[in-house]
């Protein structure tokens, strides 16, 4: 596979760092952005070579627009866009669910996610491997009275990515002629996914808690390689997907 031009979201976080190391290692040329310049840095320098890191505000439509130039002027298209935005947030039941959190979990989960796919729809649908991959979690399927905002949260930014998905489809095999000047219909070459885990755990926590054993959970290592390998399968098999990591 030829080098790809990758945006890593989320960046600084430890899904981030081994994401971007992973997709490096792999030849493609990787973005890592994140909200802060030190610690988007830091995690670029911890991913390896081939990671540049980017600072945006993806909450903000103009900021991601203005990312977006950034990167086409250093290396081009994007073909994909592995966005690792998030957060969790909890309360004891339906009645004191707070504003604030609905508010920062919306932003982090839905708003900057709408914002980078609107910005780089295009790029990602004309890309012949365009890829756009989001996390998401096991309790969209099984919300708690505790998880509700969480879940609502993340249930709306799965069906934002699968609209994303119908997109693409639209655009590509499911269109119902074939294209002016042409013998072939256009075969499916972009997709949108969503990769659904319980919760994650990398080495820092191991380390801080050797005492626990994280039943369920799954590694950023493991998402990191399916990351990867979803650039490896046929768009038509993955796009519009619900992936599960879940061990």
């Amino acid at each position: 596979m030829a080098p790809l031009n990758v945006l890593v979201t989320g960046g600084s976080s430890a899904s981030g760092i081994a994401a971007a190391r992973a997709l490096a290692l792999a030849g493609h040329r990787v973005f890592a952005v994140g909200s802060d310049r030190s610690r988007i840095t830091a995690a670029a320098e911890e991913a390896g070579d081939g990671v540049t890191p980017l600072v945006c505000d993806l909450t903000s439509l103009p900021a991601v627009r203005e990312l977006a130039d950034e990167v086409h002027a250093a290396a081009g298209p994007v073909d994909g866009v592995i966005h690792l935005v998030g957060g969790w947030r909890g309360a004891k039941g339906i009645e004191d669910q707070p504003d604030e959190d609905w508010d920062a979990l919306s932003s982090s989960a839905l708003t900057t996610l709408r914002n980078v796919s609107r910005v780089f729809y295009r790029d990602l649908a004309d890309s012949p491997a365009g890829r756009l991959a989001i996390v998401s979690s096991t309790t969209v399927s099984a919300p708690t009275a505790a998880a509700a905002s969480y879940a609502a949260a993340k249930a709306a930014a799965e069906a934002w990515t699968f609209a994303v998905a119908d997109g693409f489809r639209r655009e590509q095999s499911g269109v119902k002629s074939e294209p002016a000047g042409t013998s072939d219909p256009v075969e499916q070459h972009s997709a949108a996914v969503v990769f659904i885990v319980k919760a994650l755990v990398d080495a820092g926590m191991r380390h801080a808690h050797p005492e626990r054993k994280f039943p369920g959970y799954t590694d950023v290592e493991e998402l990191a390689a399916a990351a990867v390998g979803l650039f490896k399968q046929p768009a038509e098999e993955v796009n519009g997907r619900r992936i599960r990591l879940v061990p």
